[in-house]
């Protein structure tokens, strides 16, 4: 690497590669595309952040990247496709038979979200669930937009806004869906409600296969 000075680092690439993918772990064989880059940093953004671990498969085997070609690719992605753009860290490690493999850090965003653009000028957010970049949820990222413009410093909680968590409480796990028929509210403001709600931590959503559904975040 000419821009990076490799580290020696075989067995603590190894290691990070016995993790798998995860949470907070993602392989990439190659970058050849730096818009799925942004994706990827989309995701471990606006979750806890993560890794990419780039000129490693799928399946774990390490095949090196060529060149500084694609640290340059890393770098745009974050820059030229992720609104905000977003700082990464890059390290170069020398792994297995003198492959290089690239360590790029993604750090929790300070503000969510960090939306990816897509081809055509649409933005998307995405969250990181298990190996995966899934869409995040309406509500989950008008949350953040609120969470962004809004902390406050002290409140206390509205009798909807109890109302609704006790029928959190009482009906968890449940899909937006159930929630916006038993809450008894307009949906504007049953919307309103759980936005801040989300907002506030008091509650979150969770992906599971069948899609997302909000629990007290104690559960």
């Amino acid at each position: 690497m000419k821009d990076i000075p490799a580290i020696k680092g075989k067995f603590y690439i190894r290691r990070l590669i016995e993790e798998g993918e995860h949470e907070h772990q993602d392989f990439k064989y190659a970058i050849t595309d730096a818009r799925k880059i942004a994706r990827s940093i989309s995701a471990f953004a606006n979750n806890d952040g993560g890794r990419l671990l780039v000129g490693v498969k799928d399946n774990g085997s390490i095949v090196g990247v060529p060149n500084e070609e694609d640290i340059y690719m890393v770098e745009h992605a974050a820059e030229a496709y992720c609104r905000p753009a977003q700082k990464v860290e890059v390290d170069a490690f020398i792994a297995d038979g003198g492959a290089i493999v690239l360590r790029v850090n993604i750090a929790r965003a300070a503000m969510r979200p960090v939306y990816c653009l897509e081809e055509g000028g649409k933005t998307v957010a995405y969250y990181r669930v298990a190996d995966e970049n899934i869409s995040a949820h309406p509500l989950m990222v008008r949350a953040w937009e609120l969470s962004s413009t809004d902390t406050p410093a002290g409140f206390s909680f509205t009798d909807d806004e109890l109302g609704a968590l006790s029928l959190i409480e009482q009906m968890q796990p449940l899909t937006p869906e159930q929630y916006f028929r038993h809450v008894r509210l307009s949906r504007h403001r049953a919307e309103e409600l759980l936005v801040r709600l989300l907002a506030l931590g008091s509650i979150s959503m969770k992906h599971t296969s069948g899609g997302f559904l909000i629990v007290t975040s104690a559960d």
